[in-house]
This record gives structure tokens, C-alpha cells and sequence, in this order.
């Protein structure tokens, strides 16, 4: 499978060897002539190929590096997207790199092998060492969730990368409407991304609560709530203290009182004294 070597050379950062000799026209016949994609996409690819040879060897590479090397929504790494920088994604490559030293295929070892173009070069070696086309196929479906992925996003872009990855799903024969199903999504979460950043939702998230600075500070205050104790204690006293009413005697009433009583006693002792006296004289 030739087109799965073109589309890795034409996936992969757009080195020098690329633009030499007649390579870019040899890449084009290829894929004018596959007949596992659409005249469609060939004509897109072709378009791809086309602008490479225009923009020339340094503003490709430019345009690639604004397009791939800049955050993971672009990532070529088939795992990053799956495991993100977990653990399993070691263990990922690990099993990967043993698929490829079992069926001899030697890689550089300043690469990852989850790298897309050079997995893709790996399909296009077993396809023919082992002739199991129908394999192949059915690798590369495995992985066509990422694939649709990026290809969404590269459309999102305008990028003319993404005719790669349409033909990718079309040689695992899959519909190109798995690339239109991420496109909605996407479409889906900016909306909501729009809705989140509103003015209105932005006001509503900042609204607070008003706050009693005063009745804050009260609470917070062990002086302020031993003074609050105490009031109410007082007032509890006053309550009690307003249940027993007590009566006040005017000094003056008191000694006037004593006076009376004591003139009557006198009164009366001064009665007994006459009474026994004519007593006696009888």
C-alpha cells in the first residue's frame, strides 16, 4: 500500500529530503492513480501537494510548525490523545515498541513510535512483508476516532492537512462522517464556551452576597460576645427584679407613726394610774 507511505511522508515535518529531486510530483502520481479514496479527496491532496511545492521548503515548514507544534489539540502522537501524560501511555509504547521489533521494522530512537506518520510507515512495511492488506485496514480503523478527530480540527482551521486524514479513514473503510460528527461537537462545545464567557455569566458569577461587616465583626469578637452575655443576664435581673416590686417608707411617715403609738400607750398607763388611785381613796 504505496498511498499509506504518501500520506506518512506528506504527514511528516516537511524536511528538506521532501522537497528535493522530483519527489512532491512522484507523491502526486501516486495518489492521482490510488483507487482506496475518493477522487474527491485525491484532488485534495493533490491541492495539498500543490501548495507545498508554492510555498517552497521554509514557509512549509513555518506553516507546519503554526499548525503541529503548538498544543495537543494538533498532536501527531496517537497515545497523547488516548492517555494524555499518564502512566499507561508508557506502557502504550512500550507494547507498540515490541509490535515493531517482532516484525523487524527498525525505528529511529529519537522518536516515539506512537508517532503518526511513523506508524503509518509501519502499515505500509506490513502490508507488504506479510501481504494482510485487510490488517492493515483494520489497524488503522482501531485508531479512527483520533483520526476523525483531527481531522475535524484541521477543517476547523481551513487546513489543507486534513485531505490526509480523510484518505486514512477511507483506506479503514470508514465513513467520513465520523470528521462531520466532530465538527458538530465542536461547534456544540464553542457554544457553550461563548455562552460561559457572556457578560451575563460572567455577572452572575461574580455576584456576591451582601455582606453585615458589623454583625460579621460582633461574631467574630470574644469581647463583643462576653458584652452581649451580660446584657442579657441584666436584663433577665431586671425582669426577675420587676416581678417583686418593693415599697419605698418615707423616714418622716415612720417617725410620725411611732410618735402616735407612743403618746396612746401613755394614754392609756396615765388611765390605769387614776383608776387605781380612786380605788384607794374608796
Amino acid at each position: 500500500m504505496k498511498l499509506l507511505k504518501v500520506i506518512s511522508l506528506l504527514m511528516d515535518y516537511p524536511s528538506h529530503e521532501l522537497f528535493a529531486d522530483d519527489t512532491l510530483d512522484v507523491c502526486k502520481d501516486l495518489v492521482k492513480n490510488s483507487r482506496l479514496i475518493s477522487p474527491a479527496v485525491r484532488g485534495e491532496i493533490a491541492d495539498l501537494i500543490d501548495s507545498l511545492t508554492n510555498l517552497g521548503e521554509l514557509e512549509a515548514q513555518a506553516r507546519y510548525d503554526s499548525l503541529f507544534e503548538r498544543g495537543r489539540t494538533l498532536s501527531l502522537w496517537l497515545f497523547e490523545h488516548v492517555h494524555g501524560e499518564s502512566r499507561d501511555r508508557g506502557q502504550a509504547m512500550v507494547d507498540l515498541m515490541a509490535q515493531y521489533e517482532q516484525a523487524g521494522f527498525a525505528i529511529d530512537a529519537k522518536e516515539l513510535p506512537d508517532y503518526i506518520p511513523m506508524y503509518l510507515e509501519f502499515l505500509a512495511y506490513q502490508a507488504v512483508a506479510t501481504g494482510d492488506e485487510m490488517q492493515v485496514r483494520m489497524d488503522i480503523a482501531d485508531v479512527s476516532h483520533i483520526l476523525a478527530v483531527l481531522g475535524a480540527r484541521l477543517i476547523d482551521k481551513q487546513s489543507e492537512y486534513a485531505s490526509l486524514f480523510k484518505a486514512l479513514l477511507q483506506v479503514a473503510g470508514q465513513p467520513l462522517s465520523l470528521i462531520d460528527d466532530e465538527l458538530a461537537n465542536m461547534n456544540k462545545s464553542e457554544a457553550v464556551k461563548l455562552a460561559e464567557d457572556s457578560l451575563e455569566a460572567i455577572d452572575s458569577e461574580w455576584e456576591e452576597e451582601m455582606v453585615d461587616f458589623l454583625g460579621a465583626e460582633q461574631e467574630r469578637c470574644p469581647s463583643n460576645q462576653t458584652q452581649q452575655h451580660i446584657a442579657q443576664n441584666l436584663g433577665q435581673q431586671a425582669q426577675h427584679n420587676s416581678i417583686t416590686p418593693v415599697h419605698w417608707v418615707d423616714f418622716d411617715q415612720t417617725s410620725s407613726r411611732a410618735n402616735s403609738q407612743s403618746n396612746e400607750l401613755q394614754s392609756q398607763s396615765n388611765h390605769l394610774k387614776n383608776n387605781t388611785l380612786k380605788e384607794g381613796v374608796q
